[in-house]
């Protein structure tokens, strides 16, 4: 499948939310539309690997009964969560596309010797409901996802199905909540929750390597129809807030309750920042591209050298756009002194690709 960009891909995804109908049969009685007060509840010790286990999301909540064996991934990042507890899922959901199993090289080692999972698509249309269900799947995971109230209903019919939490845009959950939320589903809480004190550790190691990144602001961006910027809830840019960024102002506010947005040249302010993060077709002629536009080419950023390219359909690129329990390590070793380069106060210092 060729490699779309990132935000293509969950723009399709986004607007075929708009124009999907409610078709679907209400669900089974595991589910509610009611408020729980929590993002999930168990009603045994799941960190013990006891069931049942209910988690609360968008939807209501879902209770997992026993251990599951056979887990389908249709949250786009989900597989590296449930692969970093020490499952292989049947079934995962093509995102970035070049990967076997839909498994990026920061989780391979994790598969070992198993059968790389069969890949699913979703052209913008919704899960591929009738493949799902010939996987014969007892648990469904939609944490990074957009999934719709009738795509869960018709997935619920055939397994349970733990949709992406309310209190976030789709695609905006944290990436410490989709794998403690996956930890719990898998009867490891306590694993997921000492894997998410690791990642966050390099964090902090690195925010405390580099001590300029509190006192700076910084921007994610993508040049796709224009410009894109992502939003405060993106994944994408909490890897600048971890790292102790301070994102634009007024990032949300023009972002609205969407995982980002096209601006105008207008609001082309929200890109001057400390340093402007780009994920970029490539990291010669977009540059040139972007450059060469009179309003950014004029922004303090680029005169004096606060960008970071990163090439989107790379693994660093990829990684970046997962940013995930397993993605986030890989990427840190390459973003991190990207962006020392870029906020050393020192115009005339380049800012260098990654060797690999």
């Amino acid at each position: 499948m060729p490699r779309a960009t990132r935000v293509s891909r969950l723009t399709g995804l986004l607007a075929a939310v708009l124009l999907l109908t409610a078709t679907a049969v209400a669900c089974g009685s595991t589910d509610s539309d009611s408020d729980s007060g929590s993002s999930s509840s168990a009603a045994k010790d799941s960190s013990a690997g006891a069931y049942p286990v209910t988690i609360a999301h968008k939807f209501g909540s879902t209770t997992i009964t026993s251990e599951p064996k056979r887990i389908v991934t249709v949250g786009l990042t989900d597989q590296d969560a449930v692969l970093a507890l020490g499952k292989v899922p049947v079934g995962t959901t093509e995102w970035l596309g070049g990967y076997k199993g839909a498994i990026g090289p920061w989780a391979q080692d994790k598969l070992g010797s198993a059968a790389a999972p069969t890949v699913l698509k979703d052209t913008g249309t919704g899960p591929q409901v009738e493949k799902i269900a010939a996987l014969k799947p007892d648990l469904i995971l939609a944490v990074y996802s957009g999934l719709t109230k009738a795509q869960y209903e018709s997935l619920s019919k055939f397994a349970p199905v733990v949709a992406q939490p309310k209190q976030y845009n789709d695609y905006g959950v944290p990436w410490q909540q989709q794998t403690e939320e996956i930890g719990q589903a898998l009867g490891k809480a306590d694993e997921a929750k000492t894997l998410v004190s690791g990642v966050e550790a390099k964090f902090t190691a690195a925010e405390k390597a580099n001590p300029a990144f509190a006192k700076a602001t910084a921007v994610m961006a993508t040049p796709y129809q224009g410009v894109f910027v992502y939003g405060s809830q993106d994944p994408r840019s909490r890897l600048l807030s971890d790292l102790g960024f301070t994102l634009p102002k007024d990032l949300d506010k023009v972002i609205g309750d969407q995982f980002g947005a096209q601006i105008s040249k207008e609001r082309y302010d929200l890109l001057d920042q400390d340093v402007a993060v780009w994920i970029a077709p490539d990291t010669t002629t977009s540059v040139t591209k972007l450059h060469d536009d009179p309003v950014y080419g004029d922004l303090n950023v680029v005169k004096q050298g606060r960008e970071v390219y990163i090439k989107e359909t790379s693994d660093y690129g990829n990684a970046v756009s997962l940013s995930t329990v397993l993605s986030i390590p890989y990427v840190l070793d390459r973003l991190v002194p990207q962006l020392a380069a870029a906020v050393d106060g020192k115009t005339a210092t380049k800012v260098e690709q990654p060797a690999s």
